[in-house]
């Protein structure tokens, strides 16, 4: 998987709509969620699951883990490796 960080930030845009971010308006470690990072909601970690589910064949069985791999792009990265 080369450069997957990457390949998330793409994908999360896409899969979000969020056209006003390119890839180096945020960096792999800036918090998705709140107002310190690109400012996620609900309905975007909703968009992040199937992304996993689709894209990357994961599944997460515990809702209560969401928070803490949908925390950064680093995060997301580090879920997909283990669990390949």
């Amino acid at each position: 998987m080369e450069n997957l960080e990457e390949n998330l930030k793409a994908q999360i845009i896409e899969q979000l709509n969020l056209e006003e971010l390119d890839l180096e308006d945020f960096g792999n470690d800036t918090p998705l969620f709140g107002d310190d990072g690109i400012g996620l909601d609900s309905i975007d970690a909703l968009e992040l699951i199937v992304l996993m589910e689709k894209d990357y064949d994961l599944k997460i069985a515990n809702p209560e883990d969401g928070s803490k791999i949908f925390r950064t792009v680093n995060t997301m990265a580090e879920f997909i490796r283990t669990n390949k």
